[in-house]
């Protein structure tokens, strides 16, 4: 089962990521992370470390609490 604050964030990413026109890939590029990883995120499959969430939110341009929210 997949725990909910991985899939509270995954769709924080995800909403957005697509809110700023910006494909997975393109994420990935800003965050230098890998792609399928941010995937991963947005599908909560991974359980993100502080440092990756705080790669993702400066690649979006927003404080990682951003990245709590409900979306």
């Amino acid at each position: 089962m997949k725990q909910p604050i991985l899939i509270q964030f995954g769709e924080a990413v995800r909403t957005l990521r697509k809110a700023q026109g910006l494909s997975q890939e393109q994420l990935s590029f800003k965050a230098n992370l890998h792609r399928t990883y941010i995937g991963m995120i947005e599908r909560a499959e991974k359980n993100i470390t502080l440092i990756n969430m705080e790669k993702i939110a400066n690649a979006l341009n927003v404080g990682i609490i951003e990245l709590l929210k409900k979306y």
